[in-house]
């Protein structure tokens, strides 16, 4: 048995997965807009069905208003995603309401692009405008 079996401790990526939150910063040029793409090719989650792993690349496309997301925060955020069981439906809607909460953005689309399982090729696609 190796030490790290013996003394099973929260390894410090792990205490600063779950510690994360969507940390935001003022925006830079408020009152122009413009577009900011984050693609996150590593996301991965549990199917609350059979509890296979989904693996995705999440794109993240927003104009913002007042805030901007910390992209070391939008890391942290979608790796706390990785042993949570959820639907490839609920994970894009779910990404979505909580980068509109952290920073409340002119536009924000989240498109969920999963990796083939099953000869099932699924891409989900969410869209938020601000009224």
């Amino acid at each position: 048995m190796t030490n790290a079996q013996e003394h099973p401790e929260v390894k410090y990526g792990e205490r600063l997965i779950e510690e994360g939150n969507l940390i935001t910063f003022p925006n830079p040029r408020p009152g122009r807009q413009y577009t900011i793409n984050i693609t996150l090719p590593e996301f991965t989650c549990k199917c609350p069905f059979s509890g296979y792993p989904d693996f995705a690349t999440i794109y993240v496309s927003y104009v913002p208003d007042q805030r901007v997301v910390e992209l070391k925060a939008i890391k942290l955020y979608i790796n706390r995603y990785r042993d949570r069981y959820i639907s490839h439906e609920e994970a894009a809607n779910q990404i979505l309401d909580d980068i509109v909460a952290a920073c409340d953005p002119l536009k924000l689309t989240i498109k969920a692009d999963y990796t083939p399982r099953g000869n099932v090729h699924t891409v989900v696609e969410v869209t938020h405008t601000k009224a």
